[in-house]
């Protein structure tokens, strides 16, 4: 691949685009076109209707075969957008892709300024710091390194397992890893889903069992990821496997176990709403199928007393004395599907909720009205079929004072559904929705939501103020908005539809794989339409609700796209690293260890034996924080040296 040598007379083509009128509109491109070729060593300077166009990238193609043009300037829209675009077409006329520089001047200068002789001003600047930097440029070379044909994926719920899937049928090992003792998330203590009313069992146990009897597919349940080193292509990944303390070999569910146990704990699959054993099966259909034991409530776990399972159990499958174990698995890329949290609603104590029992989430409602829940599927509470319910939407979605500004997506239409059953199961209960507004976004849902309406369920326009009890029923407090008026309701229950939230745990795993938050606190996607599915980490990708929330048919969408994105390098079977890293002048480096703090990315490391800084060009990223924080000036970051800065500052300042 060619480049310019030490001595030779450099040329430098400058390439100006129009952007349509994005830029054209607030910028004088021959004004500016005409200043660039004033500039030293520019060559040649071109402007194009759109420059990323095929004729565009062929004017710079054949000016660097043509015309020897050994630097390549474009002066456009943001790097982000177009940057790969140009450095391949350098590299297809044979000039190595880092011998190019692009100035924005669409988003720093035309979108920013509408008047147009300071956006043409600032458009010169710009093109002259990207000439002064360019012509410091020096040629790099991309390596590239073999990837491990295996995907890690955190989180069970729908996302994962369908990415699992997905993964596993193109051909590929997939370590499914969930802390819980059985995938399914939350999708398995649903009921039915919306817009159609589907059973969810009609969704989920197809799936789950396929990833049973999946042959690719490692299921590591009541495991979690204690580490995780390497980059791209090679991760190491070590595994934390807690003990279910049952043989599922040898476990036929029998119940006979649960029968003895003496212990009873509030059920988590059933949102509380009843009580389990210390021995359990965690929900009916769940894989693999066989009862687990909950260590801190198991007497014997905790004390050495009780034993009643193992002493009932006819196939000998309960085993005190198993041990947790941890394993390193090695893979090349990671799909995160970590899931959600519900809001807690005694954050907003004006709703009762934790004060009045018959003030309930959506979820627990969900639990109340399926088939495989405490009461069987009767809609009763207290012993007593409600004949008035309210449902309140938005609890703690696009609620400023307790910080979740964001909206939800599902309340309304995971509301209209209940809202729906309820009529189904009581034709004359009075049913009410309070609501801020109904966002139907989805397919079918605007339909679904007037088949609701038509069944005789009231929706007031205006979020309740205040819950409160008096003669033994709850009372609504709230302001119809259309109406213009206050009122007060009576509900023999209230079902508020609480937000999605971040799980509370994501901390620790956002640690482990540097994993950057939004203002709303879900994990970071790398950019919101370019790369929605990546981090800021190369080959760590994001699925399902840990990203953001969404409805099942979005999060099944997200899932597919991301186990496509996942086993794009396991297909490639190698990966290209990107040269612009950061180095160290060994004769500098006093050996502090201050970069080492600050790299995010773990690619810093002080040699035990020279006491001197080392770089794993593979884990760098380039972002510059090493650089800013040695003391002694003796890191420096390729492609943005000191030199190469200064130049640009001074063509600006």
């Amino acid at each position: 691949m060619r480049s310019a040598l030490c001595g030779e007379l450099m040329k430098i083509g400058v390439y100006i685009c129009h952007c349509g009128i994005n830029i054209a509109a607030t910028v004088d491109i021959e004004k500016v076109t005409a200043f660039a070729r004033t500039l030293p060593h520019v060559a040649i300077a071109r402007n194009y209707q759109y420059m990323c166009s095929d004729p565009g990238q062929d004017w710079i193609k054949n000016d660097i075969k043509n015309l020897s043009i050994d630097r390549v300037v474009v002066a456009a829209c943001s790097p982000r957008m177009h940057e790969p675009t140009y450095r391949n077409a350098c590299r297809s006329a044979g000039l190595n892709p880092y011998f190019f520089e692009m100035a924005n001047i669409r988003e720093q200068c035309s979108w920013v300024h509408p008047n147009k002789e300071q956006g043409t001003e600032k458009a010169m600047d710009l093109i002259a710091s990207a000439v002064a930097k360019v012509s410091l440029h020096e040629p790099l070379e991309e390596n590239e390194v073999g990837v491990t044909p295996a995907v890690l994926v955190i989180g069970g719920g729908i996302a994962g397992i369908q990415a699992s899937l997905d993964v596993a049928n193109s051909g590929f090992e997939v370590y499914l890893v969930e802390k819980s003792p059985s995938p399914g998330g939350h999708l398995a203590q649903l009921n039915r889903t919306f817009p159609n009313l589907e059973e969810t069992s009609a969704t989920l146990l197809p799936k789950l069992e396929e990833v049973k009897n999946h042959s690719l597919i490692h299921l590591l349940t009541q495991s979690e990821v204690e580490g995780v080193e390497g980059f791209v292509g090679n991760f190491k990944v070590r595994i934390r496997h807690d003990p279910r303390y049952v043989n599922p070999e040898k476990c036929t569910c029998c119940k006979k176990c649960e029968d003895a146990c003496p212990v009873r704990v509030p059920n988590e699959f059933n949102m509380g709403l009843d009580e389990r054993p210390a021995i359990y099966l965690p929900f009916p259909d769940a894989i693999p199928r066989c009862y687990t034991i909950d260590s801190k409530n198991c007497l014997y776990l905790q004390k050495g007393e009780c034993g009643k399972c193992r002493e009932v159990c006819p196939e000998a499958a309960v085993q005190f004395e198993e041990v947790g174990m941890e394993f390193e698995a090695k893979v090349g890329t990671i799909i995160v599907a970590t899931g959600y949290d519900s809001f807690d609603p005694r954050l907003k104590p004006e709703l009762g909720y934790g004060v009045y029992k018959n003030v309930i989430t959506g979820l627990e409602f969900e639990r109340l009205i399926s088939p495989d829940g405490p009461t069987q599927g009767k809609l009763q509470f207290n012993g007593k079929e409600p004949k008035s319910i309210v449902f309140i939407q938005c609890v703690g979605s696009r609620d400023k004072t307790v910080n979740n500004e964001y909206c939800s997506r599902i309340c309304c239409m995971f509301t209209a559904k209940q809202a729906h059953l309820v009529k189904d199961k009581i034709p004359d209960a009075r049913v009410t929705i309070c609501y801020i507004d109904v966002r139907a976004f989805g397919k079918g849902y605007e339909q679904f939501y007037e088949t609701v309406q038509k069944k005789g369920i009231f929706y007031r326009k205006g979020v309740p103020s205040e819950i409160y009890q008096k003669n033994g029923k709850l009372i609504v407090k709230a302001e119809d908005e259309l109406l213009g008026e206050p009122y007060e309701e009576e509900a023999d229950l209230v079902v508020l539809a609480t937000g999605l939230t971040q799980r509370k745990d994501a901390g620790s795993l956002r640690g482990l794989l540097k994993l950057s938050l939004s203002p709303d606190r879900f994990y970071l996607e790398a950019h919101p339409k370019l790369r929605p599915l990546d981090t800021a980490t190369d080959g760590i990708f994001l699925a399902g609700t840990c990203q953001g929330p969404k409805d099942i048919s979005d999060t099944l969408s997200q899932a597919h796209g991301t186990a496509s994105r996942a086993t794009i390098p396991l297909f490639a079977g190698r990966v290209r690293i990107e040269p612009i890293t950061a180095y160290v002048d060994v004769l500098m480096c006093a050996g502090c260890g201050l970069c080492e703090q600050v790299c995010e990315y773990r690619a810093l490391k002080i040699d035990p034996y020279r006491k001197v800084m080392t770089v794993n060009e593979a884990l760098c990223k380039g972002c510059g924080a090493c650089n800013a924080t040695c003391p002694s000036s003796a890191i420096s970051l390729r492609h943005f040296k000191t030199e190469q800065i200064m130049a640009q500052l001074r063509e600006v300042c």
